[in-house]
């Protein structure tokens, strides 16, 4: 079960951009993050929705977000809202 909380992630090679929101489009927080800092962070917040865009290192943490517990979302390169 995931709380009311989308994470969005920009996966990069060295710091990642974190933008929090509810699902209402609510901004709760915004933040950048080392790799080590963003697993860290990831294993503190309750389950919720994480998207990020679809790559090969998306296919890497969508199983580390599994694992913790949340419900990670790959999104193409190509979505188009």
């Amino acid at each position: 079960m995931t709380s009311n909380t989308m994470i969005c992630v920009d996966l990069a090679k060295n710091v990642f951009q974190l933008h929090g929101a509810s699902m209402a489009g609510h901004v709760k927080f915004r933040k950048k993050l080392s790799r080590p800092q963003f697993h860290k962070f990831m294993a503190k917040q309750a389950p919720c929705l994480v998207v990020m865009e679809s790559s090969a290192s998306a296919h890497y943490w969508a199983r580390e977000m599994t694992r913790i517990g949340h419900d990670p979302v790959p999104l193409s390169c190509c979505f188009k809202l």
